[in-house]
C-alpha cells in the first residue's frame, strides 16, 4: 500500500524500515527449506551443494531421488499408509468437531469454556506427554501398532483444529435462520444439511484441510504407536535419518513442501470465500 502525500519523512523511514525487517525475518524462516528444493536435484549422494551445483553444470542435477522414491517398496507403502490414515483420521475429527462446535455455539450450554477448553487441550499438552499417554492405553486395550490405534490418535490431534475453525465461522452465523426452518417444517437434520452446511462449509473444509495436515506431518504419535507396517511418510524420513541416510529425503521433503503450499493455498482462497459469504471485504 502506498504512503499517502502527508506522510512524514518520519512516517517514510518506519513504513519501509518495517518491511525490511519483517522481509529480513520472512527470509530468515524460510531459507532453511528452500535449500532444501536445489539439493534434492543433486545428482551425487550428498547432503551439499557439489562445485557442478554451484556452477550450474547441468550434469550435476538431475531426477536420481524421486526415481528412487517410485522404486523404494518402503517409500510407496510409507506413503499410502499417510493417505490412509491422514484422510480416515480428517474424516474422523471432521465429524467430531463439527458436531462440537455446533454444540459449542448454543448460548445455553452450560460450562461451554470448560468444555471448549477440554476440546482443545490436545493443541496445548506438549505432543510427548499426549503420546505417550496414547501408548499406555491402547496397550491395554490392544490398540498399539494398529492403524485404528493410530487413526484414533490422530483423530485427537485433528479435532481441535476442526473445532476452532467450524466455532469461529459459527460466530457469525445467523440463527434465526435455523429457527425459521424449523418453524417452515424442516427436521433437524434437513435444517442441518440444507440451512446451516452451505453457511459453515468453508470454515468445515478449513478444519479438514487442517486436521488432515497435523495428521500427515505427525512423526511423535506415530514413533510411540506404529509397527513396521504402520509407518508413515515423516516416519520413514526419521528411520532414513537415523539408520540410512539418503538425499531420497530431501526429494520426499520437497514434495512434502509443494503438498503443504498446495493447501495454504486452498485454505486461503477459501477464507477469501468465506469472508465474502459474511459480507466482508478480503484481505
Amino acid at each position: 500500500m502506498a504512503l499517502p502525500a502527508y506522510a512524514t519523512p518520519l512516517d517514510r523511514i518506519w513504513h519501509y524500515g518495517f518491511r525490511t525487517v519483517c522481509g529480513a525475518i520472512f527470509l530468515f524462516l524460510i531459507m532453511p527449506i528452500l535449500v532444501i528444493i536445489p539439493l534434492s536435484f543433486n545428482a551425487e549422494p550428498y547432503f551439499t551443494f557439489t562445485p557442478g551445483m554451484l556452477q550450474l553444470d547441468p550434469d550435476a542435477f538431475g531426477l536420481r531421488w524421486y526415481e528412487d522414491i517410485i522404486n523404494n517398496e518402503q517409500w510407496i507403502h510409507s506413503i499410502k499408509n499417510s493417505f490412509i490414515i491422514g484422510i480416515a483420521a480428517t474424516i474422523l475429527a471432521t465429524s467430531l468437531g463439527t458436531l462440537a462446535a455446533l454444540g459449542l455455539s448454543r448460548s445455553y450450554l452450560p460450562y461451554r469454556n470448560a468444555l471448549m477448553g477440554l476440546l482443545i487441550s490436545p493443541m496445548i499438552v506438549p505432543l510427548i506427554i499426549s503420546a505417550a499417554g496414547m501408548f499406555f492405553f491402547y496397550s491395554d486395550v490392544g490398540l498399539a501398532q494398529t492403524y485404528p490405534g493410530i487413526i484414533l490418535a490422530h483423530t485427537a490431534l485433528g479435532t481441535p483444529f476442526v473445532v476452532i475453525t467450524v466455532t469461529a465461522t459459527l460466530i457469525g452465523f445467523d440463527h434465526s435462520l435455523t429457527r425459521a426452518a424449523q418453524n417452515l417444517g424442516a427436521n433437524p437434520t434437513t435444517t442441518f444439511f440444507k440451512v446451516q452446511m452451505p453457511l459453515i462449509l468453508p470454515g468445515v473444509i478449513s478444519g479438514a484441510l487442517f486436521a488432515f495436515v497435523t495428521s500427515f506431518d505427525e512423526v511423535v504419535v506415530v514413533l510411540f504407536l506404529s509397527g513396521f507396517e504402520q509407518r508413515t511418510v515423516p516416519r520413514q524420513m526419521w528411520s532414513g535419518i537415523r539408520e540410512q541416510i539418503s538425499p531420497t529425503i530431501l526429494a520426499v521433503a520437497t514434495l512434502l513442501i509443494t503438498f503443504s503450499i498446495i493447501l495454504m493455498t486452498g485454505l486461503e482462497l477459501l477464507r477469501r470465500r468465506n469472508e465474502r459469504l459474511r459480507g466482508l471485504s478480503p484481505g
